[in-house]
């Protein structure tokens, strides 16, 4: 799989935060729902830095794994 990336992803509208985040900002990330080359990911720290793109299955996979491992500990 080729990384993709978008180097200014402020000019992207529609950045949602993890619902695990709280109101002082802290370590977060931020994924964009409906980009056409998959799912971006960006640090929430850094809203004009880049953001990588990841394949939808890929993103998924990862979310599940999270899921899944936060469960067992």
């Amino acid at each position: 799989m080729t990384e993709q990336t978008i180097s200014n992803s402020s000019a992207l509208q529609g950045w949602r935060k993890s619902s695990y985040s709280g109101p002082e900002g802290g370590s977060c990330v931020e994924v964009l729902d409906g980009h056409p080359a998959g799912v971006p990911v960006r640090d929430s720290k850094a809203p004009q830095g880049p953001a990588l793109v990841f394949s939808t299955a890929g993103w998924s996979a990862f979310v599940e794994t999270v899921k899944t491992s936060a469960v067992r500990s």
